[in-house]
């Protein structure tokens, strides 16, 4: 496994081991040691989801004010652009996003940790995304940032309209946001 740094420190792009030939490939997904000895994460992981989305769709920017979640994030069908957005008042990189390209053939994997939003949106036919969280799913503790926020900038790759769940075309914006201390 291999531990990259992003612009924003705390969030890690972790690009795993893959043994390969002509049968296929396999490589470990998730192995606590090496996440704790490689890239310094000592999280416990209560939840793992699996989404399904097709092109174009972008979800999020959602984020828990209360039972904040960190993410272990991957794609294992298709290609996905992936944002992390640091809602941490006392951080060094608050209101900056990192963006990523994860895709099933670089089986890149992002460790977005809590005080941070997070969204992505589909890049190819449809895609299939997987992630551990830290904490359990509250939605009556869930917020939503507006994806196109002029104050945040994201650079997001597309060229039409995403299309959104009725909960993003109804997320807030950054400067009205609650955040983390």
């Amino acid at each position: 496994m291999q531990v990259k740094q992003t612009e924003i420190p705390d969030v890690i792009a972790i690009e795993p081991q893959i043994f390969g030939d002509e049968r296929g490939f396999f490589y470990e997904s998730y192995n606590e040691k090496a996440l704790l000895e490689k890239a310094g994460i000592a999280e416990h992981f209560v939840q793992d989801n699996h989404s399904r989305s097709a092109k174009n769709i972008l979800r999020g920017l959602h984020y828990q004010i209360q039972q904040p979640q960190g993410k272990l994030v991957r794609v294992v069908v298709g290609a996905v652009f992936d944002v992390a957005v640091d809602l941490r008042k006392s951080s060094k990189s608050f209101g900056q996003w990192v963006g990523i390209d994860l895709t099933a053939e670089n089986k890149r994997q992002l460790w977005i940790p809590p005080g941070f939003a997070h969204g992505f949106v589909v890049l190819s036919e449809y895609a299939e995304f997987l992630y551990k969280t830290t904490n359990y799913y509250a939605p009556q503790y869930e917020r939503t940032l507006m994806w196109n926020d002029p104050d945040l900038a994201i650079a997001w790759p597309i060229e039409t309209e995403p299309v959104l769940s009725a909960k993003d075309k109804a997320g807030i914006l950054f400067r009205d946001a609650e955040v983390y201390a």
